[in-house]
Order: structure tokens, then sequence, then C-alpha cells
């Protein structure tokens, strides 16, 4: 079993800096270096400990070892299928299969992705908790980002918040969507009387979703979707809104006819990556029950 560790070698540029204002340059925190020395990790240069006062020199070799984080014992490691399309030492990029929540709740204890993750770190010798990045719900499928570590975490949902992890959306709507391209800005609240349901409203948050057409089939349309905001349950209320609710998205308005849950698929995921330093950029097919309907004759 290993811990998260850092290892950088310090250029010539960086001589003379205080360990503890070079890693503030590589975004660990205060917090960070605290939970770093009094909760189990360590700071080595050259393989020798050594305090955050300490004046780094051309060449040497800098590693920060985090402290092992220990799962919650209220979840148990599961065997849960899901496939992984992407993983390094800092994250993982994975294609959740319709059907599957993602962390438990009191509805879904146990059998998640979050369950089936720490069984896969238990099997792999990964000292690792569950931190997902970006979180799908039970019924939509498609590409997740989670990270490896607390810190690794933190980098990437600061990304997130300056808009630097972008994610690209398919949808199976009913109807034809007529206007090939679009963009729909109207505010978004919970519904009265419910805690689950949202709804445009004028005292609502902003959401801005985009789309545009990518095909037709019988009495449906296919099409892409891009957030601006991330609302809850954005893409389903915007295109209930403007008439075209999801397949099999009874609770704004679509048939369960053609298919059991929402037809939403998180198809593309793109990030810089913090660590790797480069664009990182994957996408992944529609998922069978959407393409089956997609490919009937008569889909009315």
């Amino acid at each position: 079993m290993n811990a998260f560790q850092l290892t950088w070698t310090i250029p010539a540029a960086e001589e003379g800096m205080l360990i503890r204002d070079y890693l503030k340059e590589k975004n660990i925190s205060k917090r960070a270096l605290t939970d770093i020395k009094f909760g189990g990790g360590c700071i080595l240069v050259n393989g020798e400990h050594a305090t955050v006062r300490f004046e780094l020199k051309s060449g040497d070799v800098l590693k920060v070892i985090f402290p092992v984080e220990k799962p919650s014992s209220g979840m148990l490691p599961e065997k849960v299928n899901f496939d992984i399309v992407y993983e390094d030492e800092w994250c993982l990029v994975i294609n959740k299969p319709p059907y599957l929540p993602t962390i438990p709740s009191r509805e879904h204890p146990g059998g998640t992705l979050a369950n089936g993750l720490l069984f896969y770190y238990r099997e792999k010798g990964i000292d690792a908790t569950i931190h997902v990045v970006n979180r799908l719900d039970k019924d939509t499928s498609g590409l997740m980002l989670v990270a490896k570590h607390r810190f690794a975490h933190s980098l990437f949902s600061s990304l997130q918040k300056q808009g630097g992890i972008k994610r690209t959306y398919a949808a199976l709507v009913e109807g034809k969507v007529l206007m090939k391209q679009g963009t729909i800005s109207a505010p978004i609240g919970r519904k009265e009387d419910s805690i689950i349901e949202r709804t445009v409203r004028d005292d609502g948050k902003l959401a801005v979703t985009h789309y545009h057409v990518i095909a037709f089939s019988e009495c449906n349309t296919l099409v892409s979707l891009k957030l601006e905001t991330g609302r809850t349950h954005q893409i389903r209320v915007h295109m209930s809104h403007i008439g075209h609710p999801l397949c099999g998205d009874s609770l704004y308005g679509g048939s369960h006819q053609l298919l059991s849950r929402q037809a939403l698929h998180s198809a593309e995921l793109s990030f810089f990556h913090p660590f790797l330093e480069k664009e990182m950029n994957f996408k992944i097919d529609l998922p069978n029950d959407i393409q089956s309907v997609i490919n009937k004759k008569d889909s009315c």
C-alpha cells in the first residue's frame, strides 16, 4: 500500500525558495501542510526529512508524502460493474452505466459506483477514498472524472469552478427539434411542494444550455448539449421547457414507452490535467438502450 506523493526537481530559477513558498505555488495550502505534518505525512529533500523553512537549491529533489486516507467505515467495498476509460496515479475517467447510483443514499445504501471504486482500490492496493469530481444521476450514463486523492480532488474542483472541465451530453428527446441549434437561457429553481423536481421560474438561478441537433429518428431527435451553468436537472428541465422532454423522463413529461430511464448520456469530457500539464479529451459511444431506440424504424 503506497501513500499519495508528489515529487519535483528544483530548477535553477527557483533556487533559494523556502519549501513553504514553493509548495504554495504548487497549490498546496497551509491546511494541507498542517495535515501532512500532524497526520502522518512528511516532506523530504534528497531523501532527508525537511521543514517548510528549508531553503531549496537547484537540483534538489523535493518529495511530499501525504497522509494515508481512510475510507468511511460506513461504506463497504463491493464488486460493481463499470468501465475504466483512463487511469493514472491522480485520477480515473469512468464510463458509468445507466441505473448505477454514484454514491450511497437512503434509497441506495449499497451497490453504488463509490462502493465499486473502493473494491477496485482495495484490489489494486490504492490508498484512497472516494473523490467524485463530476457526479451523474443514477439513470444518466457516460463519462465521469474521479480524483484519487484529496489534494488531486481540490485541484480538479478548482478547475471545474473556473470552467476548465468541459462536458458534452447527448440526449434523445421527444419530437422533432426544428431549430438545428440554439441556446436556452431560463432560470431554474425548486418546484413548489417538491424536494426533487425543478422548474423554470423567474426567481430561479441563472441556467444556460447550448444545444445542436445531431440526427432525427422517426419521432425523436438526438441532440448534443453543453452546459454554461450546472443546475440540478438542468438539461431535463430546459428541454422539457421548450416542449421536447427527454425520452423516458417521466418526471419532466417524457414517456416510458421506449425507455425506462431518461435518455441522457455524458458523451464527451475534456480538461487540462493539472499534474501532467496537458489537455485530456475523452469521447464515448451512446449506450445500447439509447442507440436501439434510434435504430428502430417506428419509434413513436
